[in-house]
């Protein structure tokens, strides 16, 4: 080894240093102290002088392997080596990492896609964190971009690298948060997943195993990286998982493992140890996803391994825990039987069956208790199976509660102190059922008269059976008793009770009654502090001095504190799930613990106190009962007032929307009307202007129909003074016919001149007369021309006249043809447009009756919301009052309070009532902004 150590250090060709230190590994194995002792420095400079060639590297890692690991092969170990092979592996490894460039300078190389020199590599750095986890873990963690380049082993396409990656993770993420975060980020879990489902998911081989070590490594105790899951959707591809076949026959032992890590995975996600909100998310991510539905499938299927069956009852009931919604999807589901039972009643027969084995016993009742954690509907659906009404008569069917009765009173003291505790479940905190318990009666034999539940617990606990099944009794009889006068005044009626109880404690009996005596002595104090002296018999006074005289006060308080000091009372006080290692270590309830803890100051203190005391006591217990009474009153108006507030508000703002919508369809109507108003303005002056048009040439036309009228009458008077004037020229040429006959008459005489004197002097007269008369014809004649003259003048001017207004009125004929044709157009128009002014006042009067019944809808709606507003400020006006009277009431209360405490009764400070008042002003000042 000292010849191969020098010929690696002083050769000068590479080919003689790679064989020296090929020879190093051959001889590492069986002699690993003196080859680490004198080579690791020599083999680390090699590593750091010979990069460029990667057999030598490969050489060296596989060397530096030998020595470091504690993994030697089956034959070479000897039965007396092992601690001296782990101090030697521990040893080297600490010579090792004391220069962290040597843990640097691994990483680089891990980081070679070299197989040969990559694979050593990985697996020198899994041994250094196996040995040595904490410190290299640290050196990783400060190297730069150091636990991303070991994240990229996961992508190699070669499966030996990429399983031997999975592991490095593992020991890398070991107890250690920052890593496990950093992994996280990197992308862990899709490739994690990723490589599970290319596997084979649950019937995978040893890759799959190993993949879901490295998940729950990373989820287990990391809030972050759990919410990173769940947010990530990662749950969902659970799913697959458990997606187990209808032929579960020949199981591997594989797959067995595999399903039980994916199973534990679950509950990691859900542990009760998580922060509440992060479990219950996931709870509810896993119902919404059917996670929970596929394992309820597993946990009623047929041929699953026991194993399995009961890790699965376990995961069930962390699902379910604390979460409604999936407590009351778990109470529908049913056993595939005939006729189909609930799941419940399946399993509670097999919590009460002592042929099956003890670990899915205790896994049903943890079922059972997670079933009825936080669930008074599935407390209240229990009991109710046992209530006289609704018990089955016809006994077809087996109901949870007479499984429970079955289990309580058989001879199986495992399944007395199962169904004891599982009762107890289904009375915690809940005053009502324990009060609906004491209803429950109990035919035990034939011809005897029933008895209560209450009063065969008691009998069964003097009888003196197992301490296993006394101890169940006493731990259900403590919680029923607990917060409930009316069940104490029903235990303490039963005049052998007390005796029994007082008898127990005062006995000096062996280490394994001691428990018996502490829950006697509990169950004798909860009987005084929560007594109402209804029985005169049993007052708390009377019951105290009974236990100075029978026990002792101090003797009672020790035994008192058995419960608490006992070592299995530690265990089961640590986390909910009953886990214990054999039936006889099963006394305790994770709940029952925190019970005792609650009570046993109190009790403590309570025996000590005098009966003044007690009666001060009794009196601000009153008082406060009373003001919770008067607090419980108001806060439940309040609550009501709140209900009512927040009603209508909700109904001010539908009306408010109500209101804005109508507000719009007013605006909207009023601007369609405006449309229309100005449409009509506009028709209207246009119809205006077409009138005036029309009214113009109307009067011209009637201005030329009086003209024709005047013309047509002129007309007339001409023809009539034109017959007139031919009718004086008739005349007058009848006149001067005469007168030339005269004429030549006259002649005809003064020719003879020998006519006689009488008629000469006759004709002269005759002939004067006719010459008046003809003159007075002429002067009529030439007046007449004058005036025919005259309207000829004025019928030429009439002529121009109608000639200049209208030229059409040239021609007679041709004039009316025109003024017809006219008129009828005119007619037409004026029809038309006294159609068009008809529609358009008839859709006006529509919108205004429109806008009539907008506008008086609006002003309901305002007079209602005045309405509301009014008795808005008339609740807050009465929550004011309310507020004051609080107020007062709580000022009193402090008072009491203050009492209690120099009298010495532990009085814890609760600001319930502080901050409902806190925040129902809160809400008033919310409400007066919103206003």
């Amino acid at each position: 080894i000292q010849k191969l150590c020098d010929r690696v250090a002083s050769s000068t060709l590479l080919d003689d240093r790679r064989d020296a230190v090929r020879a190093l590994k051959s001889l590492s194995k069986k002699y690993r102290l003196e080859v680490g002792i004198q080579a690791m420095e020599h083999l680390i400079h090699v590593l750091q002088t010979d990069r460029s060639d990667s057999e030598i590297i490969g050489y060296a890692l596989d060397t530096l392997y030998n020595v470091i690991s504690n993994d030697l092969e089956e034959e070479e170990q000897e039965e007396n080596l092992p601690k001296q092979v782990d101090d030697l592996g521990s040893q080297f490894t600490e010579i090792f990492i004391k220069q962290q460039e040597n843990v640097t300078l691994l990483l680089t190389l891990v980081e070679e896609f070299d197989f040969h020199v990559r694979w050593p590599g990985v697996k020198l750095l899994t041994s250094l964190l196996k040995q040595q986890g904490t410190q290299v873990q640290q050196i990783i963690l400060v190297s730069p971009m150091g636990v991303s380049r070991l994240m990229d082993l996961l992508a190699d396409s070669r499966e030996v690298i990429r399983n031997d990656g999975v592991l490095l993770l593992q020991q890398l993420t070991k107890s250690n948060a920052a890593i496990q975060k950093i992994v996280a980020f990197e992308n862990a879990f899709e490739r994690l997943l990723d490589i599970i489902t290319e596997e084979g998911n649950s019937d995978g081989g040893i890759v799959v195993e190993d993949c879901l070590l490295l998940l729950q490594n990373l989820l287990k105790n990391n809030n972050s990286n759990q919410n990173f899951f769940k947010e990530g959707s990662y749950i969902q591809r659970m799913k697959p998982w458990f997606e187990v076949g209808d032929d579960n026959c020949g199981w591997s032992a594989q797959k067995v493992t595999n399903l039980h890590l994916m199973l534990q995975l679950v509950r990691v996600l859900v542990s009760p140890t998580n922060p509440p909100g992060a479990t219950s998310s996931c709870q509810k991510a896993m119902f919404h996803c059917g996670l929970l539905q596929q394992l309820c499938t597993i946990l009623m299927a047929t041929g699953v391994p026991a194993d399995i069956l009961t890790e699965t009852i376990n995961t069930v009931s962390e699902v379910i825990r604390g979460c409604q919604m999936n407590q009351d999807y778990f109470a529908s589901v049913n056993a595939p039987s005939n006729p189909p039972r609930p799941a419940i009643v399946v399993l509670l027969m097999s919590m009460v069956n002592e042929r099956q084995p003890f670990v899915l016993r205790c896994a049903v009742l943890y079922c059972f208790q997670c079933f009825l954690y936080k669930n008074q509907k599935g407390q209240g659906e229990i009991v109710s199976t046992l209530l006289p009404s609704t018990i089955d008569a016809t006994g077809n069917s087996v109901s949870a509660g007479q499984l429970l009765c079955g289990g309580l009173f058989s001879t199986d003291s495992l399944s007395n102190w199962c169904a004891a505790v599982a009762l107890a479940h289904a009375l915690q905190e809940n005053a009502t059922l324990k009060e609906q318990l004491l209803r429950v009666q109990l035919a035990t034999s034939i011809g005897n008269p029933p008895v209560s539940l209450l009063q065969q617990c008691t009998n069964i606990l003097s009888q003196g059976s197992k301490v296993q099944t006394r101890v169940g009794l006493l731990m259900l009889l403590c919680t029923w008793l607990s917060n409930c006068s009316i069940a104490v005044t029903h235990f303490l009626h039963n005049p052998a009770n007390i005796p029994f109880l007082t008898g127990q404690i005062a006995e000096n009996l062996g280490e394994e009654e001691q428990l018996v005596q502490g829950l006697c002595a509990l169950l004798l104090g909860i009987s005084i502090y929560y007594n109402d002296n209804s029985l005169e018999n049993y007052r708390k006074e009377k019951l105290k001095q009974l236990i100075e005289k029978r026990i002792g006060r101090e003797n009672f308080i020790e035994k008192l504190g058995f419960i608490s000091k006992h070592e299995l009372y530690s265990r089961a006080a640590q986390k909910p799930q009953p886990s214990f290692s054999s039936p006889d270590h099963m006394m305790f309830d994770h709940e029952f613990t925190k019970l005792v803890k609650e009570l046993e100051g109190v009790i403590s203190k309570a025996i000590y106190k005098s009966s003044e005391e007690d009666k001060k006591e009794e009196e601000v217990k009153k008082t406060l009962e009373q003001h919770d009474n008067i607090v419980t009153h108001y806060k439940k108006v309040i609550r009501e007032q709140d209900q009512e507030l927040e009603e209508l508000k909700q109904r001010i703002n539908t009306l408010t929307s109500q209101n804005e919508q109508l507000q719009g369809t007013v605006t909207q109507q009023v601007s369609q009307i405006q449309q229309h108003k100005d449409q009509y303005n506009l028709l209207k002056v246009q119809l205006g202007k077409d009138t005036q048009h029309h009214n113009s040439h109307s009067d011209t036309f009637q201005m030329n129909g009086i003209q024709m009228e005047e013309v047509s009458k002129l007309k007339e008077e001409l023809e009539e003074w034109k017959n007139k004037h031919e009718l004086l020229q008739g005349q007058l040429r009848e006149k001067d016919s005469v007168i030339e006959k005269l004429k030549t008459s006259q002649l005809e005489m003064g020719a003879t001149e020998q006519s006689s004197q009488t008629s000469k002097s006759g004709g002269l007269e005759l002939s004067n007369e006719l010459q008046k008369e003809l003159e007075m014809l002429r002067s009529q004649i030439q007046l007449q021309s004058a005036e025919i003259s005259k309207l000829q003048i004025e019928n030429q001017r009439l002529q121009i006249m109608n000639t200049t207004a209208d030229p059409v009125l040239g021609d007679s004929g041709a004039t009316a043809a025109n003024n017809s044709e006219l008129e009828g157009r005119l007619e037409q128009e004026i029809k038309e447009l006294k159609s068009e002014v008809k529609a358009l006042s008839e859709e006006k009067e529509s919108l205004k009756q429109h806008l009539d019944s907008s506008s008086s809808t609006v002003a309901i709606l305002q007079d209602e919301k005045s309405k509301l507003q009014q008795e808005v400020a008339e609740s807050k006006k009465e929550q004011d009052d309310l507020l004051v009277l609080l107020a007062d009431q709580d000022q009193k209360l402090s008072a009491l309070k203050i009492k209690l405490k120099d009298l010495g009764v532990p009085v814890e400070d609760e600001d319930d009532i502080e901050s409902g008042d806190q925040g129902d002003e809160d809400e008033d000042g919310d409400e007066e902004e919103q206003d």
